[in-house]
């Protein structure tokens, strides 16, 4: 649906071009999230957005979308495999949110296509 797209390789590519953020020091977030945690949150959260914005989904895209969400989540986490213990920053939670939001952007435009 999405992982076989160009724009995939675009995001991971994108994410690999801003991994230094990741090994600089910043001042934590005041909750104390670590880098995994906010990677979750606000995948989940655009995930969330995506279904409730797009009613005319089928169980078995749903289906899809959440399974092509955990390969996305693994490629994340294998990415920032040394950081996601880490307690997360304002910049790395802003770039997270970014990359989360164009996730979304992604699903966004495949069910479009799946709909046409």
């Amino acid at each position: 649906m999405v992982t076989d797209q160009p724009g995939y390789e675009h995001l991971i590519q994108f994410l690999t071009e801003h991994l230094s953020l990741f090994t600089e020091d910043g001042t934590a977030l005041p909750e104390g999230k670590s880098v995994g945690e906010i990677l979750e949150e606000r995948v989940a959260e655009q995930i969330i957005t995506l279904c409730t914005q797009h009613t005319e989904l089928e169980m078995n895209h749903r289906s899809m979308i959440i399974r092509e969400v955990d390969g996305i989540m693994y490629d994340f986490q294998e990415v920032l495999s040394s950081v996601l213990e880490k307690k997360a920053t304002a910049e790395q939670a802003e770039l997270i949110n970014e990359i989360a939001l164009l996730i979304k952007n992604l699903f966004d435009s495949a069910i479009a296509r799946l709909m046409d």
